[in-house]
């Protein structure tokens, strides 16, 4: 399958590139400095420029059959509010719609949408606003990204994501769309086999599941 990834320089997203070329996927990465990606696969096809540009959007999925946006604000991020993602979200969406790319596996935090009832009170009304504020502007983001997606045309998957650790794979990862059984963290790598499973799975087209391990 070809898939266009955007993200692929982050945390996330290298794991997610990683696992798309091991699975034997034709890959297009749309990245800001192309000497950031020090993997060298004759399915790897890197492409300089701006997610913010939607002309250079629409170049890097003509052929695709697919997209995973894994977009992030690097890490934490600066904590101030921010919009990046769901704008750059929409561009994505907008030109997949003209081009008529259906499916998109699209990353987000548990706590957003309807997930935000998984969470404790405790955490939910106090830790989240008061000490977490980094994830919660992340997680506001995140809220508004959603509804791009679930409102498009497109053959959609949002995958929302506890804390990501970079520990040994599980070999296992529990979704649920009702938050039964949900646990605090995922692997690394149990998360990015998860997101390339649903390019080829539609057990939860049109859903938003959350996992976990």
């Amino acid at each position: 399958m070809k898939v266009a990834v955007f993200g692929a320089t982050g945390f996330s997203g290298r794991a997610i590139l990683l696992e798309a070329l091991k699975q034997g996927h034709d890959v297009s990465i749309l990245v800001r400095d192309a000497s950031k990606i020090k993997i060298k696969d004759q399915k790897l096809r890197i492409v300089e420029g701006n997610v913010m540009d939607s002309q250079v959007v629409a170049s890097i999925l003509h052929h695709q059959d697919a997209v995973i946006q894994c977009l992030g604000v690097g890490g934490k991020g600066d904590g101030k509010p921010t919009t990046f993602i769901s704008e750059a979200n929409k561009i994505i969406v907008d030109e997949m719609e003209k081009q008529k790319v259906s499916r998109l596996i699209a990353m987000s935090n548990v706590g957003a949408g309807n997930s935000l009832s998984f969470q404790p009170w405790l955490f939910t009304n106090f830790i989240l606003p008061y000490f977490m504020k980094w994830l919660k502007v992340i997680i506001d983001d995140k809220n508004r990204m959603e509804p791009t997606i679930m409102n498009s045309e497109l053959e959609w998957t949002i995958v929302r994501c506890p804390n990501i650790i970079d520990k040994t794979p599980k070999g296992n990862v529990h979704p649920t769309l009702e938050g039964k059984g949900l646990k605090l963290t995922v692997t690394l790598g149990d998360m990015a086999e998860f997101i390339i499973h649903q390019l080829t799975d539609s057990t939860y087209l049109r859903q938003a599941p959350s996992v976990s391990n």
